[in-house]
């Protein structure tokens, strides 16, 4: 293929999607762009995204761009351990850069362009600093990430260092706690070059060997391949540790090693430093390397190696499964200097029958003294949020049930028996008590509020009659709970985001609506002031005139199902005239018809069309099902899987129902369409029924037999239950597919499973078979698209088919 062919579009012939019957070929098509109605809606410019300090005082204001471009895809990259970083500028190849910043006073609606940004920003990790007076953030250049930072009173920015940071494993600095110096990951000035295997001859055989152990291992993208990967993974993830100073003063602080993990004490006088070790693997990722943990004074003197895991490529089945040894370690946000972590009592295997899952400890520095066991959990320990000394809130969970319990415990008293406070569905939406709030302790950490010996709970709000946000005092003695308020709105949402200030009731919340840009606000919930923040306009008004409603319809077994219909702009619902329907959804996994049938649905959501969506072609005559629910169900000891299909069939032949119902669809002319598991439902539906005129299924997987080990939420092997991997395969079943299909898919797919060759092998079979394919591949992209020349195309694409499949 010429280098600078900008498409590769291969298309079964067959005339009923108005593609030549006597051509079968591959096209040099230069990139399209859709029409002007979506065109309009697609290549807007965005609202910026909003960052506040704790105090609530002042908000910084980031810029990006829409889309990046093919130019930002087409850089150099090494893909190693699971990474994708830019060996040239040594951070992730697929950071979505800021472009400008602006501040402004939350009292205030005067914004001030932040001064001094370098020219062409490409900015990211923004961090504020513990006093709030600062703000970090990294620049990438054509060669390097620079640190910079803005002064917020005088809205300045000015590049801290000269030095050349590495930000290939995540944020490249943290602050210290004085908030004048920062501790930076920068390149070894004299890293060897990296290697270029493709131009070195093999000195021997790459070999593998399997020592018997059983491992679920997924089909993990990205590993490390040979011994010269081995030697450019240690090269781009060493790093020295600096101490940069606000004035611009640098000092090396440790010297290079993989540093994969930097923390400070909530008091600021230690620091936890994770270190990856070897050796590597060729078949899981980084995160699942060795690695070392020490604590270190100021200085980065070593006081404590307090962990040391082991190369962890052998681990049990199942998604409650864990490691073996010390996890989760991390400062407790209550205390000066003390770490938790957890520890799997049943060797991390769910198989196990054990009275006790997991236990959690506390380690007070200077970790001369035994860690001290806090409490035991039944299931797999999810998370804590630590309080004061005699209050935390600790919550475990198990995949399989679907079961989540939440506890109150005592910290500083193990014996004292921990109380239930929730036990509930995790899937079951409608009895979600919400999220309890947290506020700045004396370390500046986040802790479990706690006001007149109460503590708070924030809900979504999610309920039969619509969603409705709400705030719940709880009396921790009683576990009584008394509402402080709930939103009324019925045509528009309010997300309630943090209580500010417990004593006045004034809370931050988001409003948006339909037509009306989500924005921030203050409430007083005692007196039900509403003070605005921010204004951001709505984007898509070629979308204002379109009808937006949620139907709910039931499946044959009784499930409830919902989803978002949209009517093109003026359509006369008197009349009803039969227009093409086009579905847009994604299969979800349940334990039980009731969790399944409930809905997050909710009309009032801002319409905010993303590449992904259907929503573009209610501006082009269609009518839009979007989001709809494709509830996969598996009770009892059934798993959802053992029937997949049937039930994938019944969700759409219910929703083709719901909509043929209200008068407004020609039932011949739907199409449906999906992303990743959405693209792998698609081709499902196209090959088991008959309800579809033709699908657009973009980056998915067509054959189970290549994730072995498991894929989306099954648990079981191929060799458990081979029937069911076939059953599910559309490339399998590629002889039973007569219905045109539209195959999207990244050259450069990064996600577990979806391969970009899971397309490519799909099309072969439906292409040797007659079947009616077209496909696409997008140059660069990876699992998600980004560059603006391919989405305008793809758009194109989806349209053109769309036209043809429905409209001719």
């Amino acid at each position: 293929m010429k280098k600078n062919l900008t498409m590769l579009i291969l298309a079964s012939s067959i005339a009923s999607i108005g593609i030549s019957s006597t051509v079968i070929a591959q096209e040099n098509l230069p990139y399209q762009k859709p029409p002007q109605s979506i065109l309009a809606l697609a290549d807007v410019e965005r609202a910026p995204a909003v960052s506040m300090d704790s105090k609530k005082n002042v908000m910084l204001l980031t810029y990006r761009s829409t889309f990046k471009t093919l130019n930002e895809l087409n850089q150099s990259e090494m893909r190693l351990g699971g990474l994708r970083i830019n060996p040239v500028t040594n951070i992730s190849s697929s950071v979505n850069y800021i472009n400008n910043l602006k501040l402004r006073k939350v009292s205030d609606s005067v914004e001030q362009q932040v001064k001094g940004l370098p020219k062409d920003a490409l900015i990211t990790n923004l961090t504020w600093s513990p006093n709030e007076k600062k703000i970090a953030f990294t620049h990438t250049t054509s060669n390097a990430v620079e640190l910079w930072v803005i002064d917020v009173a005088s809205a300045q920015a000015k590049r801290l260092s000269t030095a050349k940071l590495n930000a290939n494993l995540d944020n490249p600095f943290i602050w210290f706690k004085d908030s004048e110096n920062l501790l930076v990951k920068v390149l070894p000035k004299n890293r060897p070059a990296l290697l270029d295997s493709s131009k070195d001859l093999p000195t021997g055989a790459i070999i593998s060997n399997a020592d018997g152990s059983v491992s679920q291992n997924r089909t993990y993208p990205d590993l490390l391949k040979n011994r010269n990967d081995e030697i450019n993974f240690e090269n781009i993830a060493s790093s020295e540790l600096h101490k940069v100073n606000i004035n611009g003063t640098s000092s090396l602080w440790k010297k290079a090693d993989m540093y994969s993990g930097e923390s400070f004490s909530p008091d600021g006088k230690l620091v936890m430093l994770t270190t990856i070790q070897k050796p590597f693997s060729y078949i899981v990722p980084v995160n699942r390397f060795p690695s070392k943990t020490i604590v270190t004074d100021l200085s980065g003197k070593p006081i404590k190696t307090v962990n040391e895991v082991p190369l962890t490529e052998t681990m049990p089945k199942g998604f409650s499964a864990t490691r073996e040894g010390k996890r989760n370690m991390v400062w407790r946000a209550d205390k000066p200097a003390s770490l938790s972590y957890v520890v799997a009592l049943d060797g991390g295997d769910p198989a196990k029958k054990v009275d006790y899952r997991d236990e959690v400890f506390s380690w007070d520095a200077p970790f001369d003294q035994a860690p001290k066991s806090l409490i035991k959990t039944a299931q797999r320990f999810s998370n804590i949020i630590w309080g004061n000394d005699k209050l935390a809130v600790i919550t475990d969970s198990w995949y399989d049930t679907r079961n989540e319990k939440t506890y109150f415990f005592n910290p500083s008293n193990p014996a004292e028996k921990a109380r239930l406070v929730f036990d509930r569905n995790s899937q079951d939406i409608y009895a979600n008590p919400g999220r309890f709030e947290t506020k700045r302790n004396q370390y500046d950490r986040r802790v479990l509020a706690i006001e007149d010996n109460k503590a708070y709970l924030i809900g979504a709000g999610h309920s039969k009659k619509g969603q409705f946000p709400f705030i719940d005092a709880m009396q921790i003695d009683s576990l009584e709970k008394t509402r402080l308020y709930q939103s009324t709105y019925t045509d528009k949402i309010e997300n309630i985001q943090s209580i500010e200030d417990f004593a006045k009731g004034d809370v931050l919340v988001q409003i948006q609506s339909k037509n009306e840009y989500p924005n921030f606000f203050f409430r007083n919930i005692k007196n039900n002031q509403l003070n605005a923040i921010t204004q951001f306009k709505n984007p898509y008004e070629g979308l204002k005139d379109v009808s937006k409603e949620v139907i709910k319809y039931t499946r044959k077994d009784g499930v409830q199902l919902s989803g978002t219909l949209y009517l093109p702009a003026g359509y006369d619902k008197s009349k009803k005239e039969k227009l093409p329907l086009l579905i847009w959804a994604y299969p979800a996994e349940f334990k039980d018809k009731d969790s399944a049938g409930q809905s997050t649905h909710n009309p009032n959501a801002f319409t905010a069309p993303s590449y992904g969506s259907f929503i573009y072609w209610a501006t082009r005559g269609y009518a839009v099902l979007d989001d709809a629910a494709f509830p996969i169900i598996g009770e009892g000891n059934t798993e959802p899987n053992d029937n997949f299909v049937p039930q994938l069939v019944d969700n759409a032949e219910a929703a083709i129902d719901a909509v043929d119902a209200l008068g407004y669809i020609d039932r011949k002319r739907v199409a449906v369409g999906g992303h990743s598991y959405g693209a792998f439902m698609t081709a499902n539906l196209l090959t088991y029924s008959k309800l579809f005129a033709c699908g657009i299924a973009r980056s998915g997987a067509y054959n189970r037999t290549l994730t072995p080990f498991g894929f989306q939420r099954e648990q079981r092997n191929y060799w458990e239950v081979p029937e069911v991997y076939t059953k599910m395969s559309p490339f399998m079943n590629a002889d039973k597919m007569k219905t045109p299909i539209l195959l999207v898919h990244g050259e450069a797919d990064n996600n577990p499973g979806t391969f970009t060759l899971q397309t490519e092998r799909y099309f072969q079979a439906l292409k040797g078979l007659g079947a009616p394919a077209r496909m696409v591949i997008l140059p660069k992209e990876s699992h998600g698209y980004a560059a603006k020349e391919n989405i305008l195309h793809l758009l194109w694409e989806q349209d053109q088919f769309l036209e043809k499949c429905l409209k001719k």
